[in-house]
């Protein structure tokens, strides 16, 4: 990097870390007292992100993205900063993944109507990031945010919570 790059203070990736500790405070509730009310989750993540651990059948199954649900039958869940692991069944042969948290696609619990989507964590810019923040630089205004959290065509930075709300 060089010493202008060091100057930049990543808030995206700030925002990400502390948005991922919701999910994992979320599975620590889980494992503490169980899931109650109606409360499930969806967990999608990149079944080839770096230190994915699931069947070889699974990998060929779902190359990319893979969807788990916890709800009903789920054991031996597990997390702490860095990884989630959990066993689940599989046409009734259970099988232990784990799932590093920078992995985490989604992570959704549509009980409350609440939903996080997460950009990949990685260690560069993406090329619509860095086109997006040159176009602040010149012209001093943000994107514009029509309050419907998706960000338009950008890569979603403003992120519209209210509509996961209970009203």
């Amino acid at each position: 990097m060089t010493d202008e790059e060091d100057d930049v203070l990543r808030y995206d990736k700030m925002v990400e870390t502390a948005l991922r500790g919701v999910v994992r405070s979320a599975v620590e509730e889980v494992i503490e007292h169980g899931l109650s009310g109606d409360h499930h989750f969806y967990i999608t993540f990149l079944t080839d992100y770096p230190g994915v651990k699931i069947p070889d059948y699974l990998r060929e199954r779902y190359p990319g993205e893979m969807t788990i649900v916890l709800q009903y039958q789920f054991s031996d869940l597990d997390v702490n900063d860095e990884r989630l692991v959990v066993s689940l069944s599989f046409n009734n042969v259970p099988e232990k993944l784990e799932v590093p948290l920078a992995a985490i696609s989604i992570f959704a619990d549509p009980s409350v109507n609440f939903a996080l989507q997460f950009q990949p964590v990685d260690n560069a810019l993406a090329d619509a990031d860095l086109k997006m923040l040159d176009e602040l630089e010149d012209d001093g205004d943000g994107p514009d945010d029509d309050g419907s959290g998706g960000g338009g065509d950008e890569s979603g930075q403003v992120v519209s919570l209210d509509q996961f709300r209970k009203k």
